[in-house]
C-alpha cells in the first residue's frame, strides 16, 4: 500500500500540469502579449506598454487592458523572481511585441 500514495501523488501532480497548461494563453493572442508584458515587469524589464497598446487593432486593445490587469492580479501571487534565462526570455518576446 506504501506505493500507491506516491503514485496517487505522481498522478495529481501530473493532472495539475496539464490544467495550468491549459490555462495558460496562446503564443500569438492578445492574451499572450498581456501575460508577457504583465512577466517582463515581474522579471524588473522596461516595457513600452503604450507602444505595444498602440500597435494593436481597435477592438483588441480593451481585451488586452483587462487581461493585463488580470495577470498582473495573479502575478501579485506569484514568484516575482526571473533567472537569467527566463528574463531573457522575456526580454526578447517584448522586443518582438514593440516592433509589431
Amino acid at each position: 500500500m506504501t506505493i500507491l500514495k506516491p503514485l496517487a501523488a505522481g498522478a495529481m501532480l501530473l493532472a495539475l500540469a496539464g490544467c495550468t497548461s491549459v490555462a495558460n494563453p496562446r503564443p500569438g493572442t492578445v492574451e499572450y502579449a498581456a501575460a508577457t508584458v504583465s512577466r517582463a515587469y515581474d522579471c524588473g524589464l522596461r516595457v513600452d506598454r503604450g507602444g505595444i497598446i498602440a500597435q494593436l487593432d481597435r477592438q483588441d486593445r480593451q481585451r488586452f487592458v483587462e487581461a493585463n490587469a488580470r495577470f498582473a492580479v495573479k502575478s501579485y501571487k506569484a514568484p516575482h523572481r526571473c533567472d537569467t534565462a527566463e528574463r531573457e526570455r522575456v526580454q526578447g518576446e517584448i522586443g518582438v511585441l514593440a516592433r509589431r
